[in-house]
């Protein structure tokens, strides 16, 4: 079984089947089981390992079927963190002036703990479905600190804020060795403080909520480190940042510049997934701090838009990108995943396989593989 990332890659979520909508809705309203429905998703996930395989990828994930939303299905699996709605609300533009806003909060509640395997199970399920490289995507926790700071932990359950960050890392290593222990040897963390914290915008809010913007991506740096510390020799780690990924919206804007030498350099992990497909990431210029030994997977292609990327401006982009960084360290994929949300991004099933499919066709034209 191969190691990631791949030529050709991608960053996980994948738009779900009306169908599984369907049945998702049914389960909330009490008119199916649990049982049912891990049966229709099942069902779901063994049709998009399929596609992705037609599509020519290695990297298969489950498309995250199994969740509602990217980060919250898995931090609330965690004892003594809980879904809530604030005053704290994030707002997502669109094409053509599209706006929408949400409220929810990640809260830490009380102690934070793991007393059960969190993917395990839809991981196994993953790997007897395909020969390819299963892959797993989790979110990092830094996200929930980065909206609110001190704000999300409550005083009475972490009076010193370094005692929260022990027991989340060491939740978080629980996770992944046990997934080691499972066979997983491809891991992503989604970490999207990294990309949004270069919003000027996102910047004030953070100054607002009493943390300093420029310390945080050392820091945030240092957990995701601590996080996968441990992993066993034959476990890839790569770390996805975007600027945010709802129904074809986004919520930051702004070049990778102010975290760019402290993600590259401080984040031990073995590949970056980097979204670049508009003007809103900024140029390949902080790529120059990219150590040589970590893989760069540039997200050029939209997964938000329906509109299908030539590959001769792929070609164009990745050389670019190589002015900065040696292309044998580059790879190609969508800038995020396809829905990152249930609800998923406004394209349709034929056009994401044949996005991931051009992701394929590109890297075997530009590196003879994929």
């Amino acid at each position: 079984m191969s190691r990631g990332p791949f030529r050709a890659d991608h960053v996980g979520s994948l738009l779900r089947p009306a169908y599984l909508k369907e049945a998702r809705a049914r389960r909330e309203a009490g008119a199916i089981s649990p049982e049912d429905l891990r049966d229709i998703e099942d069902k779901a996930i063994a049709a998009v390992v399929t596609m992705q395989e037609e599509a020519g990828l290695e990297a298969i994930t489950d498309g995250e079927f199994r969740r509602a939303f990217w980060h919250v299905d898995f931090l609330t699996a965690f004892e003594g963190i809980e879904a809530t709605l604030s005053d704290y609300a994030v707002s997502f533009k669109g094409k053509d002036g599209a706006k929408a806003q949400t409220k929810s909060m990640l809260a830490v509640t009380g102690k934070v703990g793991r007393t059960k395997p969190i993917m395990r199970d839809s991981f196994e399920r993953l790997k007897s479905m395909t020969s390819r490289t299963p892959k797993v995507c989790i979110p990092s926790p830094t996200y929930m600190h980065l909206r609110g700071g001190r704000k999300v932990v409550a005083d009475a359950a972490y009076p010193d804020p370094d005692a929260f960050w022990a027991d989340m890392i060491a939740a978080y290593r629980e996770e992944v060795a046990d997934l080691a222990a499972a066979g997983l040897t491809y891991l992503q963390l989604d970490d999207v403080s990294f990309a949004t914290i270069c919003d000027e915008g996102v910047r004030a809010q953070v100054s607002a909520d009493g943390l300093n913007p420029d310390a945080l991506p050392a820091a945030y740096a240092s957990i995701v480190s601590q996080i996968v510390a441990d992993r066993p020799a034959g476990m890839t780690v790569t770390m996805h940042t975007c600027r945010g990924n709802h129904e074809s919206m986004w919520m930051a804007e702004g070049g990778y510049d102010a975290v760019a030498d402290a993600m590259f350099n401080l984040c031990d992990v073995d590949g970056f997934f980097l979204e670049y497909d508009t003007e809103r990431a900024g140029g390949f210029a902080p790529l120059r701090f990219a150590p040589r030994n970590k893989k760069i997977v540039l997200g050029l292609v939209s997964s938000k838009e329906a509109e299908l990327e030539t590959k001769d401006m792929l070609k164009r982009r990745i050389d670019e990108a190589a002015r900065y960084v040696a292309l044998e360290q580059l790879c190609i994929s969508p800038q995020c995943g396809f829905a990152s949300t249930a609800p998923g991004n406004r394209i349709t099933e034929d056009i994401q396989k044949r996005k991931l499919a051009l992701c394929v066709e590109v890297a075997r034209e530009v590196w003879g593989d994929a």
